[in-house]
């Protein structure tokens, strides 16, 4: 089943306006605004990222937020940033590539992971957050199903091999090539 929407805070609207519908090419289709239940006021910006999904974004008004910590999915709980972050969907390598060009021409830099069963392009949003694009090239099997069930009663399992491949794409070089 897929969700519906995943809503996380931003400090930066405009910011992440930019990023999300300029750059990521989501379509801003609605914003709620109201009080919040304890005290303060909020927009609730909700950006298509396909017919009737969403990713949304609050940003919080009012004394009852004026002390408003870390963005960051990870960074706001002591975390590396690595840790909680936003996956999209990527039905193939191409689209994968098409994504990482995206984020290159739009003036981010773009890390590129090949992690042997999926393959990855992670960037940043102005929030601090990692996203990251994802296709995936393997097939599981009934021994990756077997380990994985293992896995969450033990920590005697095997480690994972490491990635195949990581590759740094700074955004300045990409638009110095374009030229």
């Amino acid at each position: 089943m897929a969700y519906h929407h995943l809503a996380v805070v931003t400090r930066d609207m405009k910011g992440t306006d930019r990023f999300y519908r300029e750059v990521m090419g989501f379509d801003l289709k609605k914003v709620e605004v109201g009080p919040t239940p304890n005290g303060g006021w909020a927009k609730h910006f909700f950006y298509e990222i396909e017919p009737d999904r969403f990713i949304a974004f609050w940003e919080l008004h009012g004394e009852a937020f004026a002390n408003l910590g870390e963005t960051g999915l990870s960074k706001a709980m002591g975390l590396p940033e690595w840790v909680n972050h936003i996956s999209f969907y990527s039905p193939t390598e191409a689209h994968l590539r098409e994504k990482r060009d995206m984020w290159l021409a739009g003036g981010h830099d773009v890390m590129e992971i090949d992690h042997n069963w999926c393959k990855s392009v992670y960037t940043r949003d102005p929030n601090g957050t990692l996203v990251e694009y994802c296709v995936t090239v393997g097939v599981f099997t009934e021994e990756d199903k077997a380990l994985a069930l293992k896995a969450v009663t033990s920590n005697e399992v095997p480690q994972s091999l490491p990635p195949k491949g990581i590759q740094m794409h700074k955004a300045k070089d990409y638009r110095r090539a374009a030229e």
